[in-house]
């Protein structure tokens, strides 16, 4: 199944700057929406899709700062390209922190913004591809029994097949079952392969014990 193509929403109050913007990025070649409101893109965007947000700031009832808030509250891949009249510095260094692409000053230049975007866009692409993979391992650790759970986490903190025995109270043969059969469903061959799948799962981390 071919992924759809990625699409730039724009979220600013002013419907001259809304419509140049789509213009500019249209010209561009990108896929863009507009939305007069966060309220309205948050009821009507698409989350699970591909692209990225170029977002007013200053905007009445949700601003940007809040509207990018509420979709990290909701998990969202998209990042932000935040614009600006005003030049709020405090405004960007926040919006920065919480993970933005990109701070622009109105009037934006079109080759940085084009820019933004393209950076923004290519940045989605990577969080889509993360999930993707975390949620493949995800479903892949889920067909392990328990025991097989419990023996795949004891050999990615680093344990020896013998003190995986003594810690699960059972004998070494039963271990390397467990691990032949757990390699097997997760589609690894090595240990190497094993801890990196575990790193990618927030497994293996080390005991205190």
């Amino acid at each position: 199944m071919t992924e759809p193509s990625a699409t730039v929403y724009v979220v600013d109050d002013e419907p001259d700057m809304l419509k140049a913007l789509e213009r500019l990025l249209g010209a561009a070649g990108f896929s863009v929406q507009t939305f007069p409101s966060p309220e309205q893109f948050l009821a009507r965007h698409d989350d699970t899709a591909p692209g990225c947000i170029v977002l007013d700031l200053a905007l009445p009832g949700l601003n940007g700062l809040e509207l990018q808030h509420a979709l990290q509250a909701q998990g969202s891949a998209l990042p932000i390209v935040f614009l600006t009249g005003r030049g709020d510095i405090a405004a960007s260094v926040r919006a920065m922190k919480l993970g933005a692409a990109d701070f622009l000053t109105k009037p934006v230049d079109a080759d940085e913004l084009i820019a933004a975007v393209d950076a923004a866009l290519e940045r989605n692409r990577e969080r889509r591809a993360e999930r993707a993979e975390k949620h493949l391992v995800a479903i892949r650790l889920a067909a392990l029994t328990a025991r097989e759970r419990e023996v795949f986490e004891l050999i990615a903190q680093g344990r020896l097949n013998k003190q995986i025995a003594a810690e699960c109270g059972t004998v070494e043969k039963t271990i390397k079952f467990h691990r032949a059969n757990l390699m097997r469903k997760l589609g690894v061959r090595t240990v190497a392969d094993l801890v990196r799948l575990a790193e990618r799962a927030g497994s293996g981390k080390p005991r205190s014990d």
